[in-house]
C-alpha cells in the first residue's frame, strides 16, 4: 500500500446475542477488526434491563482494560472500531452511538457512509431534533427515532431514506439487529458459538472467539436475534450488488472470508494475473511491500517463475505516536515500519509488489530506500488498476487532490517514484482475477462510475463546516 493518511477504511462492527461473557468476546472480535480503524473503539452491553457502555480514543487494547470489562455485564452486546470517514476523530463521535429516552434505549454502530446526510439532517433539525456528534451515524439512529412501529419495521423505513454505504449493528435491551444497504457496499457476516448469535464485519473476528460462520448479512437485509432465535426482514433491494472491491485488494484481513470467499486466495490471483499482464524480464527477485503486497506478490512469483523473497521486514512493533517531529525525522517512519534485507536485494533486478498508490510520496521514499540498500533495478507492479476517482462509500480517500493518478500518467508516476518501470493491473485483469461478476462490484474509484449519486455538498466534514444561520437565535 501507498502508505499515506488518506487511504483508509471506515470501521469494524461486531455484535453478539445470547453470550455469558459478551464484553470480553466482542473485545477478541474488535481486537480482530483492529486493521479496519485504530482511532476509538466503545463496547455497549445489556442483561435484558440495564446497558453499560464504554468507549474511547485509541486501540481497543488500550481502551478496554480487565476491570472494564469485567464490570460490563450483559447476555447480548455490540462494538466498533473507528477509522472517521465522516466527522473528525474525537471522542464524541467514537462508536457506538447510545440513545436514552423515557421509553427506549438502543445503541448503534455504523459501518459505511450515508452521502445524502446534509439533506436528511436539515430536515430533523427543522423538527427539533439536536445532534451531539458530527456523525452519519448518529443520524441513523435520529431517524429511527422518528419512525413509528416496531423497530425492524422503523428500520425498513430509515433504509429507503437512506442513499449511500452502511453495514450496521443495533442493540436493544432484549435484541442485536444487523443490517446491510441495498448495494451491499460493506461486508458484514452471521455466526454462531454454541447458542450465542454474532455479527462481524469480517470472518476473522468469528475465528477469534471459535464461532462457526453461517452466512452473510444480504444486501437490504435486515436480521433480528432475540429469545426467538434468528430472523430476517428483507428491506429495499437493487436488481444487483455494488460490493466494494477494495475488501478484496486491500481492506479485508487475507485470512477472512469476504462477500462468500476468501481473500487470500483473491490476492493471490490478482498477483497471477498481474505476472500474465506484466512480466519483467531477466528479474531476479519478486519482493511484496508488506504486509498489504504480500499474497499478490506470491501470485506473481508463482505466475512468473521468479523467486519470492521478503526483501523488506515489517516492524509489528511500531505504534501511533502523539510527537509532531520534524520533516528530516518524520521521512525516516518509512524505515520505522519497513527496512529492507540488504543481501538479499544487492545487485539484484527487482519486481516490487505492492496492492495501490493512492499519492505516491510514500511509495517514493520506499523506492529510494531500496536503491540505498543496493537494488540495481526496481519495477514496481501494482495489483490493481490506477486510483483515479475519489471515494465516498466508506474509504478515506475523497478528494480528487489526494490522488496522484487522476492527474498524471503512469509514466509520470513511475518518474515521480523513482522506479525504472511501473504497470498497474489493468480494469479486465482485475475483474478477472475475482469471485464474483463484474456487475455485482463497486469499482468507482477506478472508473468514476458511482452506483449511488454524490451530492454536491458531500464531504467527510460537512456537517463541521455550515455556517450558523444567526436568524434561528432569539
Amino acid at each position: 500500500m501507498d502508505d499515506s493518511p488518506s487511504k483508509r477504511e471506515a470501521c469494524g462492527i461486531f455484535g453478539i446475542y445470547g453470550a455469558e461473557d459478551p464484553a470480553r468476546l466482542i473485545y477478541l472480535g474488535l481486537y480482530a477488526l483492529q486493521h479496519r480503524g485504530q482511532e476509538s473503539a466503545g463496547i455497549v452491553v445489556s442483561d435484558g434491563s440495564n446497558v453499560a457502555s464504554h468507549k474511547g480514543m485509541g486501540l481497543a487494547l488500550d481502551v478496554f482494560k480487565e476491570g472494564i470489562l469485567a464490570e460490563m455485564k450483559g447476555k447480548l452486546g455490540i462494538g466498533h472500531v473507528r477509522y472517521s470517514t465522516t466527522g473528525s476523530s474525537m471522542l464524541r463521535n467514537a462508536q457506538p452511538f447510545l440513545v436514552e429516552q423515557i421509553d427506549r434505549i438502543f445503541a448503534l454502530a455504523h459501518n459505511g457512509n450515508i452521502v445524502n446526510i446534509s439533506e436528511l439532517r436539515r430536515k430533523l433539525e427543522s423538527r427539533g431534533a439536536i445532534f451531539q456528534t458530527s456523525t452519519d451515524s448518529e443520524l441513523i439512529a435520529h431517524l429511527v427515532l422518528h419512525k413509528k412501529g416496531p423497530l425492524e419495521e422503523r428500520l425498513v423505513k430509515v433504509f429507503e431514506e437512506l442513499r449511500g454505504a452502511w453495514s450496521v449493528v443495533m442493540l436493544t435491551p432484549d435484541s442485536v439487529l444487523a443490517a446491510r444497504d441495498p448495494f451491499g457496499f460493506r461486508p458484514l457476516c452471521i455466526g454462531r458459538k454454541g447458542d450465542a448469535i454474532i455479527f462481524a464485519s469480517e470472518t476473522c473476528a468469528l475465528d477469534i472467539i471459535d464461532a462457526e460462520y453461517i452466512r452473510d448479512v444480504e444486501p437490504g437485509e435486515i436480521v433480528i436475534a432475540d429469545h426467538n432465535g434468528l430472523r430476517s426482514v428483507q428491506g429495499p433491494r437493487k436488481s444487483h450488488a455494488a460490493m466494494c472491491i477494495f475488501e478484496y485488494i486491500y481492506f479485508s484481513r487475507p485470512d477472512s472470508m469476504i462477500f462468500g470467499h476468501g481473500v487470500y486466495n483473491v490476492r493471490k490471483h490478482l498477483g497471477l494475473q498481474l505476472a500474465l499482464e506484466s512480466p519483467v524480464d531477466g528479474a531476479d527477485l519478486v519482493v511484496p511491500m508488506p504486509a498489504s503486497g504480500n499474497y499478490a506478490a506470491l501470485g506473481f512469483s508463482q505466475g512468473s517463475g521468479v523467486p519470492f523473497e521478503y526483501g523488506v521486514i515489517r516492524n509489528h512493533y511500531v505504534g501511533r505516536t502523539f510527537i509532531q517531529p520534524s520533516s528530516a525525522v518524520r521521512n525516516l517512519g518509512v524505515r520505522l515500519k519497513l527496512n529492507p534485507v540488504r543481501e538479499i536485494l544487492r545487485d539484484k533486478k527487482v519486481v516490487v509488489v505492492d496492492d495501490s498508490i493512492v499519492r505516491g510520496t510514500t511509495s517514493k521514499l520506499r523506492t529510494r530506500t531500496l536503491r540505498e540498500a543496493g537494488a540495481r533495478e526496481i519495477h514496481m507492479r501494482i495489483s490493481c488498476p490506477p486510483i483515479r476517482y475519489p471515494c465516498f462509500y466508506g474509504v478515506d480517500f475523497s478528494s480528487k487532490g489526494e490522488l496522484i493518478a487522476c492527474s498524471n500518467t503512469v509514466e509520470q508516476i513511475c518518474d515521480f517514484i523513482g522506479a525504472d518501470s511501473l504497470a498497474f493491473l489493468t480494469l479486465e485483469g482485475m475483474f478477472r482475477a475475482m469471485p464474483l461478476a463484474e456487475k455485482d462490484f463497486c469499482s468507482a474509484c477506478f472508473t468514476g462510475k458511482y452506483p449511488v449519486k454524490i451530492a454536491d455538498e458531500y464531504t467527510k466534514t460537512c456537517l463541521e463546516c455550515r455556517p450558523m444561520d444567526l436568524s434561528r437565535w432569539p
